[in-house]
């Protein structure tokens, strides 16, 4: 993933000495949360996605970075992306730091979600956070319950909504817990989760995460 990235940035755009892309936009496609871009440099045309963002056709732009995502289809659109860079933003712009998942941009266990000022009763058949970050061995490959308060939710990211939990517990400043799930949930949300723990999950390009609660179903 990570060579056919610089392949792509490379023949597509022109890259300086810093590893900044600078390309013109030729076309926009907005959805709810994502602004689709077909950009061009010296080479082909080739599309990037950023958080929603207004954007004109024929302006300028620089980026840094991305993550690659092949054979991407977007239910928005319905249509699927041979190719799309997924960015953390453009240089110069208001976009959001984060793109909406990728997956957290939960780089192992650096969570970037603010802690929530909460404290939930511990529920009978639940695990909580604190005890997931302490011994996470004894979880994986299981399947497990936990309950919490919605601390940010991306959808439709990788075929998969994703989930930030938070129970009011943490282990060494773990405190967050990253969940993908096909359902929907509201920010603020309290539910109980059931998933499969797996451990050191990793999406490429620096997206990794120590644990990922998956494929979770919402139980309350």
């Amino acid at each position: 993933m990570i060579i056919a990235l610089v392949v792509i940035a490379s023949g597509c755009s022109n890259q300086s000495t810093d590893g900044t892309n600078s390309v013109k936009v030729k076309a926009v496609e907005q959805v709810e949360n994502y602004t689709y871009l077909l950009v061009k440099g010296k080479g082909p045309a080739y599309w990037i996605a950023v958080s929603s963002t207004e954007i004109e056709v024929g302006e300028s732009i620089s980026y840094q970075g991305g993550m690659l995502m092949e054979d991407f289809y977007s239910k928005e659109l319905d249509r699927t992306f041979e190719k799309v860079i997924f960015l953390d933003g453009l240089e110069g712009s208001q976009a959001p730091a984060e793109m909406g998942m990728m997956p957290g941009t939960s780089h192992g266990s650096e969570v970037k979600t603010d802690r929530l000022e909460i404290k939930l009763d511990a529920e009978e058949g639940t695990v909580s956070i604190a005890e997931l970050f302490a011994d996470p061995g004894a979880y994986e490959g299981k399947t497990i319950r936990v309950r919490g308060e919605v601390a940010k939710f991306n959808p439709n990211i990788m075929e998969r909504n994703w989930i930030h939990l938070q129970d009011g517990t943490d282990f060494e400043g773990k405190y967050d817990l990253t969940v993908t799930s096909l359902e929907m949930v509201e920010l603020g949300q309290v539910v109980t989760l059931e998933g499969i723990l797996a451990l050191n999950r990793d999406f490429g390009y620096g997206y990794s995460y120590e644990l990922l609660l998956e494929k979770a179903s919402v139980i309350d």
